[in-house]
């Protein structure tokens, strides 16, 4: 009875405590991509519960059927050499699994990369969001606007935001609204989503960047497109304009609140070039240049380490015998003392 009495408080604990789980944000999806991961998420979990089903059951059976009170005390059982029957079914079941798996990703990855069905044909609104210790930069080309540390995008259009970072590489999600995807710093990453529902959404960095990553949270607000039209004008007509000065602060600054700016860096600092140009270290002329200055000032989350004995010298021969450690001191000192007999 005590048993079963620790087991019952045990899981009640557990019934209280998931209750306090009231949504979970990645399945409560308020777009089409974040609907596909989702989708995508609930097939998998469906699929490992019902193989843990058909093992709990096999596992009771077994008990139950084979317990040793169901059996003659003299009773051995016989020999057997194996069942080609079973031995193909635990072997074809797992690959079905992992192939049906295998199916279901690679068709809801390649959906969530392309823009969201039924706006293919329209003209995405194009974002850049940059990412510098501790705090997203979110600049809008189509209307000259930048805020920092919250993102305002319209509902029921395609937004196109293009992934970057000043500093450590940085992971940028919106968990109902998209999956999420890197921001490097010598290339630009492109993350398609639609909003369809007006709303509040956490958004946040899932990468361990340093001290501060945990803080880099922003608010991604979608409102009705007359809503959003009149939010870009009035920035236009109230938010200052950001300056190369201005903007180098901002890079210099671990931590910042909410900042609006009626332009972009984008004009004296352009974005680094593409994937391709990455790769092939080819000459960027679309601002790489002044990208790889903007990096140069930007702080660093790690304090200096101090220095070792291998610091002051800073071009060791290969050719040279590496420096002895102290165990292999105390061993020569051992050997000299039982040579010498002291």
């Amino acid at each position: 009875m005590k048993k079963r009495g620790s087991l019952f408080v045990l899981f009640m604990s557990l019934v209280l405590l998931m209750s306090g789980c009231s949504s979970v944000a990645v399945l409560d999806p308020k777009g089409p991509a974040a609907r596909t991961l989702s989708s995508t998420i609930i097939f998998s979990i469906a699929m490992m519960l019902g193989v843990l089903l058909v093992v709990y059951v096999l596992y009771v059976i077994i008990l139950v059927k084979y317990r040793a009170k169901n059996s003659k005390d003299d009773y051995i059982p016989p020999h057997e050499e194996g069942n080609i029957w079973l031995e193909a079914i635990w072997i074809t079941i797992p690959i079905i699994i992992v192939g049906v798996l295998s199916v279901v990703t690679l068709q809801s990855t390649s959906a969530v990369e392309k823009v969201p069905v039924g706006y293919e044909d329209q003209e995405p609104l194009v974002i850049y969001a940059s990412s510098s210790n501790w705090k997203w930069h979110f600049s809008y080309p189509e209307e000259g606007i930048e805020t920092v540390n919250y993102l305002n995008i319209p509902t029921h259009r395609a937004i196109e935001l293009r992934l970057y970072t000043f500093g450590p590489i940085t992971s940028f999600w919106v968990p109902q609204l998209a999956g999420q995807k890197y921001a490097m710093s010598d290339m630009v990453n492109t993350l398609n989503l639609v909003a369809d529902v007006p709303g509040s959404y956490l958004g946040r960095n899932t990468n361990f960047s340093g001290q501060g990553s945990a803080l880099m949270e922003f608010e991604t607000l979608a409102m009705p497109p007359a809503d959003y039209l009149e939010w870009v004008e009035e920035v236009k007509a109230t938010a200052p304009i950001l300056e190369e000065v201005e903007f180098k602060g901002l890079l210099s600054t671990s931590y910042l609140g909410r900042k609006t700016y009626s332009s972009t860096h984008l004009t004296f600092s352009p974005p680094p070039g593409s994937h391709a140009d990455h790769m092939n270290h080819a000459d960027m002329e679309n601002g790489n240049i002044e990208h790889q200055e903007n990096k140069d000032i930007h702080p660093n989350p790690a304090t200096s380490p101090e220095e070792t004995e291998f610091d002051a010298v800073p071009n060791i021969d290969p050719n040279e015998p590496l420096p002895q450690s102290p165990a292999e001191d105390s061993n020569q000192d051992i050997e000299h003392t039982d040579h010498t007999g002291h």
